[in-house]
């Protein structure tokens, strides 16, 4: 399962059933979990830790020091969960001191050919990257977001769960959940029906996020007049009040 042109250093730790193509290189302090796939010309450097049944392909470059160039070599980390697939050219790179130390991914997640997760990012579950899309440092990104082609997003600013970005979309705002953004600033467009549709949220609760976008967009209201009038369908619906939490939270404000 390993090829005899790969390089895995001494330091490295594969889980059973590994598979190492040609000419790629594992470095110490690495550990990978058990069934996952590293293609041809990978590049996989450490401290990172990797779950299991991670799919890499060639030429991706995962756990690479970061390009902030506050760096100083100081041990910082990569925590990657299961069931990804990481595609060409992808870029992940480990965290910073300036943070939490580490740059985390969680499981099942898409990252298509030429993305980059910058240092200190935190990735949800569900994730779909497309091709060329990028955060920088720090950013947050919550479960099932999308994030279409040549998007960026902002350094320090946060993705609420099911939101989605629109191609070349540039953001320097948080986006709350369910919101569908698009532009150069990005602003708010709708709510992601089909994501919610297609994740089995039932039609009253679509209808109660719907309301709460027009509250928070439509009308002109201040942050605490729309949370407040948002109380009574935020009790019986916990799509709205993952909503108002993640506004209430916001530190960069959301997106206008």
């Amino acid at each position: 399962m390993i090829h005899p042109t790969a390089i895995i250093e001494p330091g490295a730790t594969l889980g059973s059933n590994v598979s190492v193509g040609p000419y790629s290189y594992i470095g110490n302090d690495v550990v990978i979990g058990d069934n996952c796939i590293i293609e041809s010309h990978v590049v996989v450097k450490g401290p990172s830790t990797i779950g299991s049944g991670n799919h890499i392909f060639q030429f991706a470059s995962v756990g690479e020091a970061c390009q902030d160039k506050k760096y100083n070599n100081e041990p910082t980390s990569l925590t990657i969960g299961d069931n990804n697939i990481i595609r060409e050219c992808v870029t992940i790179h480990r965290g910073t001191i300036q943070d939490q130390g580490v740059t985390i991914i969680g499981s099942n997640n898409l990252f298509m050919a030429y993305t980059h997760v910058a240092h200190d990012a935190v990735i949800g579950d569900n994730v779909i990257f497309a091709n060329n899309a990028s955060v920088a440092g720090h950013v947050h990104i919550g479960d099932w977001v999308i994030l279409a082609g040549n998007s960026g997003i902002h350094q320090f600013c946060k993705v609420g769960a099911h939101a989605f970005v629109g191609m070349y979309s540039a953001i320097n705002k948080d986006v709350p959940p369910f919101v569908t953004t698009i532009g150069i600033p990005a602003g708010p467009v709708a709510i992601n029906t089909e994501g919610m549709k297609r994740r089995g949220f039932q039609s009253d609760e679509i209808m109660a996020v719907r309301r709460a976008y027009k509250v928070f967009y439509r009308k002109s209201l201040g942050v605490d007049e729309a949370i407040e009038s948002l109380s009574e369908d935020a009790q019986k619906y916990p799509a709205v009040q993952l909503m108002i939490d993640f506004v209430k939270s916001s530190e960069r404000g959301i997106v206008r």
